[in-house]
């Protein structure tokens, strides 16, 4: 089997009402725009994944991706890790394209991929994961009436410029609901971005003593504290902190998870298969995970795509009993307009029955595809030749056809 096509699309779904991300403070989202990659082997099998994006900042990867991928075996998802990898030295980040190579496996064998990666078919528990900071008073309303809805767990987002609002904030919603939901808070501290506002960094001192106040606040876990890569503040805080300690959703995969493992920087990793090395990778931290009797339980604000994918890996990590991240901030971010061109995903009183689809489980709609999205690259493996031949000269391009045929042979 080998990779014959490839389809690149920009879409761009826009949302009835502004969503406004703590993780870009001050910035006014108005769609949820996210490349779509569609790959088709020499058997007509078709794999798609998504990479979520702020424009068209992509436009130029699939000049860069033609040579590597075009000819391909997908299957070896090891060799596909190593051409990802080695076609994101320049700079991009390229491994939210390996699912779709799951997809192509899953479908020819007619399996989803959880069992292919010996998971079975279970029903899920999910979190509400709010995505805005809201006054108080109005955020114990909203989890009071998701609580109603079956949402036994929540996140909070706080993003104030001093440390004792941020205190004020969980603090008010915790009295407000008293012990009729678990919570967890998110500081989006592992990747800082200030490109509207800039509220402050936090330092060690700083997340320790936030982090006391979630204890006293009876927060049962706090997100992304610090930054992603400073492993050894995380590590110490992990080591002081009563509650537990999580992150990891954006690192880069496995390399950069793996010594945090090592340092022990958190209680629980939250790899998402979109960022943090694809499925391949996040197999590896959920093993390592298990060895260290660490936890596991991956980000999934991205796309409706992006949660399917690492819906498919809480399903393959047998024994995890932790709710999945279900991102929902109402009236902006919602089913709709997340998922975009394909079926919105709705849990039923605060649970997710399982996808028995072949593949990564979810069926593009075409309709809306083409109402949202703009193909913007398409490359076959005989426009690859014509391309190699216009570049590099037809004596060229018949010595390289020859030189990578003896490697394949």
């Amino acid at each position: 089997m080998k990779i014959t096509m490839i389809e690149l699309y920009h879409v761009s779904v826009p949302l009835k009402h502004t969503f406004w991300p703590t993780w870009i403070p001050g910035y006014p989202q108005t769609h949820n725009r996210f490349t779509l990659i569609r790959i088709v082997t020499d058997e007509g099998i078709e794999g798609y994944s998504a990479g979520t994006a702020m424009g068209r900042e992509r436009e130029g990867l699939g000049d860069l991706l033609g040579g590597y991928l075009i000819g391909a075996d997908p299957a070896d998802i090891d060799r596909v890790q190593s051409l990802l990898k080695q076609a994101g030295y320049l700079g991009w980040r390229n491994f939210w394209i390996e699912p779709a190579c799951w997809d192509i496996i899953g479908k020819r064998q007619n399996k989803p991929v959880y069992e292919l990666l010996g998971g079975k078919a279970r029903a899920v528990a999910v979190y509400c994961s709010t995505g805005e900071m809201h006054e108080p008073a109005r955020r114990v309303d909203e989890l009071l009436s998701m609580r109603e809805r079956g949402f036994k767990t929540a996140k909070l987002r706080i993003k104030n410029n001093e440390l004792k609002d941020d205190i004020r904030h969980i603090s008010v919603i915790r009295k407000g609901i008293g012990n009729r939901m678990v919570l967890g808070v998110d500081a989006n501290q592992g990747w800082p971005v200030s490109i509207v506002d800039r509220p402050p960094e936090w330092d060690l001192k700083r997340a320790k003593e936030f982090a006391r106040a979630c204890y006293d606040n009876n927060i049962e876990w706090l997100e992304e504290p610090l930054d992603s890569r400073d492993y050894d503040g995380n590590a110490a805080l992990k080591r002081a902190s009563k509650v537990k300690i999580s992150g990891a959703e954006l690192n880069y995969g496995w390399d950069e998870i793996k010594i945090m493992l090592e340092k022990d920087c958190f209680d629980v990793y939250q790899p998402d298969a979109t960022f943090a090395g694809g499925i391949g990778q996040v197999m590896k931290v959920i093993a390592a995970c298990k060895k260290k009797k660490r936890l596991y339980s991956p980000h999934t604000w991205t796309n409706g795509i992006g949660f399917y994918i690492n819906w498919n890996m809480v399903l393959a990590d047998k024994g995890n009993v932790l709710p999945l991240e279900y991102p929902l901030e109402e009236p902006s971010w919602t089913p709709e307009f997340r998922e975009g061109i394909i079926e919105p995903i709705i849990p039923r009183n605060g649970m997710l029955e399982p996808f028995l689809r072949p593949g990564l489980g979810f069926e593009i709609n075409r309709k809306l595809l083409r109402k949202y999205g703009t193909r913007f690259f398409r490359l076959t493996e005989t426009g690859l030749k014509i391309k190699v031949i216009r570049e590099k000269g037809l004596k060229a391009a018949l010595n390289l056809k020859k030189r990578k045929e003896s490697v394949r042979g």
